[in-house]
């Protein structure tokens, strides 16, 4: 992922303009880089060490929304529909 968009998550997402360390910046993070890798998995099918790191991403956004669960429910629901993460 770029700077560029990440930039523009952490606009779209956080609460300031410089806060990364939230739980909703780094959801809406994670989710653009575990798309990105998903990408590149269906054309390179053999890509295990990729997988491997996939696999540690969508485990790193599992926490982060298991956090978000528990503190704050309505921000939870919301960063849901707006990633489109349950259908």
């Amino acid at each position: 992922m770029d700077r560029a968009k990440k930039k523009v998550l952490i606009g779209k997402y956080g609460v300031h303009q410089k806060d990364t360390g939230s739980s909703r910046v780094q959801i809406a993070v994670l989710t653009e880089r575990i798309t990105e890798l998903s990408g590149h998995l269906e054309s390179h099918a053999k890509d295990d060490h990729s997988r491997r790191g996939l696999i540690g991403l969508v485990g790193k956004r599992r926490k982060h929304l298991n956090y978000m669960r528990l503190h704050d429910k309505d921000a939870y629901e919301k960063i849901l529909k707006e990633l489109k993460l349950r259908k």
